[in-house]
């Protein structure tokens, strides 16, 4: 069951600041946000997971229906469905909930790189599109959008996917994978397409924000049982991320990165999640018995395995 906890917001005197509600899902260390503006009532879900259960091929929505449940409580009008990334530890809800609400979907304009790799890892018919037509806005680097009056900017992220990016909501980011918390450090960068060096590039611009700033990443895998967390600063992260601590220039993290990562088995979903959110979060088509199936590539990844 999804949980969320309400981060307190940050009036600037000049900047309008965003309303940030976070959902953990415990099942998959994912965390959902609602970022709204609290004059206007419109706000952008970021990062929604469709609940999916790998023992039984089962699907579920409770995870997703708990931002629905929130969004009515507040009288909330959801304006952008926004994913960081194509993730590959969860199933995007993006599709179900832009059925359910009207909302815009959007994620970063290099997700065609990944459908064109993904589609070749799977095997996929001629008709699956690699144009990222599967969402309704593909944003480019320091693209400008509204979540109401609130000025959001998008900041291309790359290094734990080619796709990844950032967005800048006032003093909120959200930076999905790049920066774990920092007693569990950077994101992975041995998925296809994953690069350790451009994760550094995409680290120091994030650090570049004023210290204030808020972040918010994607995960948390709560190191020594600690209680979930999702929240840190820029200077917090500059000052206690225990990678940056030990790769302090660039050949450093990297050799680090590559070291962490050959110990590292492979998600659980990422050949079950990856089909599905490199479409938009929709399933692949209902086969002639108007059953939906995964395709699961055996030895696909064999070279990123450990």
């Amino acid at each position: 069951m999804s949980s969320h906890v309400q981060s307190p917001s940050i009036r600037g005197h000049f900047v309008r600041e965003p309303q940030v509600n976070s959902f953990f899902d415990p099942y998959s260390c994912s965390v959902q946000y609602v970022v709204s503006d609290p004059c206007t009532g419109r706000c952008a879900l970021v990062d929604p997971v469709l609940d999916y259960d790998e023992k039984s091929g089962a699907t579920a929505t409770s995870s997703a229906d708990a931002l629905l449940a929130f969004v009515s409580e507040r009288n909330l009008t959801v304006e952008w469905i926004l994913d960081t990334h194509p993730h590959a530890d969860h199933f995007s809800a993006a599709a179900y909930l832009k059925e359910r609400t009207g909302a815009k979907t959007a994620i970063g304009e290099r997700v065609t790189n990944v459908q064109r790799l993904w589609k070749e890892i799977y095997n996929l018919p001629p008709a699956f599109r690699t144009d990222g037509s599967q969402w309704d806005q593909l944003f480019a680097d320091d693209d400008i959008f509204h979540i109401g009056d609130l000025e959001a900017r998008v900041l291309f992220s790359p290094g734990h996917t080619q796709a990844s990016v950032t967005y800048v909501v006032g003093e909120a980011a959200f930076i999905h994978d790049t920066l774990l918390m920092p007693d569990f450090g950077t994101a992975r960068c041995d998925f296809p397409g994953g690069d350790a060096r451009a994760l550094w590039r995409t680290i120091e611009r994030i650090l570049a924000l004023p210290d204030q700033t808020r972040l918010f990443t994607g995960h948390d895998y709560m190191p020594g049982g600690r209680p979930p967390a999702w929240e840190s600063t820029v200077a917090r992260q500059r000052a206690q991320n225990i990678h940056l601590a030990e790769g302090r220039c660039e050949a450093e993290f990297v050799a680090l990165r590559h070291a962490r990562d050959a110990t590292l088995p492979m998600p659980k979903l990422i050949l079950h999640a990856l089909q599905v959110n490199i479409a938009g979060g929709r399933m692949p088509p209902a086969d002639d018995d108007g059953r939906h199936y995964l395709k699961i590539p055996l030895n696909a990844l064999a070279a990123f395995c450990k």
